[in-house]
């Protein structure tokens, strides 16, 4: 056995066959930062995020926009995705 999936309170590995995957139909859901509360220590600032649907472009499109950036992600045609980090 794989050492690394013993470890406790790991997160199961995600797999696709298609890559870039759409995040939306991965199983068990990617985590998402919630909880964080923004400084505004990005208000009047302006950011361009590319893969802002899905993975570590979403968690910075969420996190600018938290702390007070306007945000504009682009992204493949995976809009399902796009449309959740909108929210």
């Amino acid at each position: 056995m794989d050492p690394r999936e013993m470890q406790v309170g790991s997160t199961p590995r995600q797999h696709q066959e298609k890559q870039p995957g759409i995040e939306s139909k991965m199983q068990p859901r990617p985590p998402q930062p919630s909880d964080y509360q923004g400084t505004n220590k990005l208000k009047g600032k302006a950011s361009l995020i590319t893969g802002g649907d899905s993975g570590i472009g979403r968690a910075v499109a969420i996190l600018y926009a938290k702390e007070g950036a306007d945000v504009a992600i682009s992204y493949l045609d995976e809009h399902g995705d796009a449309e959740e980090t909108k929210k």
